[in-house]
């Protein structure tokens, strides 16, 4: 029985994920902030472990990651993202939300790659995955503004893809929801269940020499 690990998982797209993977009979081990109020989520169980953790912190990530050293995780998705600061301007200009967006959306899903490193690459799958976004593509800019949000996905996007050349012996790639319907985006035309399935079909289809790539819910290649 293949095993994906999804970060952020209590709600909208991650929650789609845990929900999607377990109909097909995977084993998921879900994170979310706060368990015990994760109630759409723990109504998946018993197909689902649940594990309390906030990615802004570090130590938690390490410690996680050395509680399932032993577990074999065939595809882990780093999912778990804020979009804050959204009415900031250059008059307005505050770190804290800069700060809290790259810690959240940019270095976590960093440290959860090393976190997971052997489990993922001892897998058959050896997939790691994580969320990227049309709005940190630099190519993509046709209006101003979300500054913090896009600044922190264009991070990750270079972030993951070093990681693909430090890490050959693993499948490291970025998917795109496509603007899919969610609490962050309640404006997303794009059911997230159409957007959650498509995205499956990409990450059960990537090989070797995807890693390092960026791709839409389609499976077209997404632009940086």
């Amino acid at each position: 029985m293949p095993t994906v690990l999804i970060t952020g998982a209590s709600r909208g797209i991650g929650l789609e994920f845990a929900r999607q993977y377990a109909a097909d009979g995977w084993r998921v081990i879900a994170t979310c902030r706060a368990p015990d109020k994760a109630e759409a989520l723990r109504a998946i169980r018993p197909a689902v472990a649940l594990h309390a953790l906030d990615v802004a912190d570090l130590a938690r990530i390490a410690a996680l990651g050395r509680a399932l050293a032993g577990e074999t995780i065939d595809v882990m998705i780093a999912n778990a993202g804020i979009y804050i600061g959204r009415a900031m301007t250059p008059e307005t200009v505050e770190a804290a939300p800069w700060l809290e967006s790259f810690a959240v959306n940019t270095i976590a899903p960093l440290a959860c790659a090393g976190a997971f490193l052997p489990q993922v690459a001892r897998s058959s799958e050896r997939k790691m995955i994580a969320l990227g976004s049309a709005a940190g593509s630099l190519t993509r800019i046709r209006y101003g503004g979300a500054y913090v949000y896009r600044s922190s996905k264009a991070a990750l996007h270079a972030v993951w893809r070093a990681l693909a050349f430090d890490h050959p012996e693993i499948i490291a790639a970025l998917l795109s929801p496509s603007r899919a319907r969610t609490d962050m985006n309640p404006t997303g035309e794009l059911p997230v269940a159409e957007s959650v399935a498509g995205m499956r079909r990409v990450i059960a289809g990537l090989t070797r020499q995807d890693s390092g790539g960026f791709f839409r819910h389609t499976g077209e290649p997404a632009p940086w």
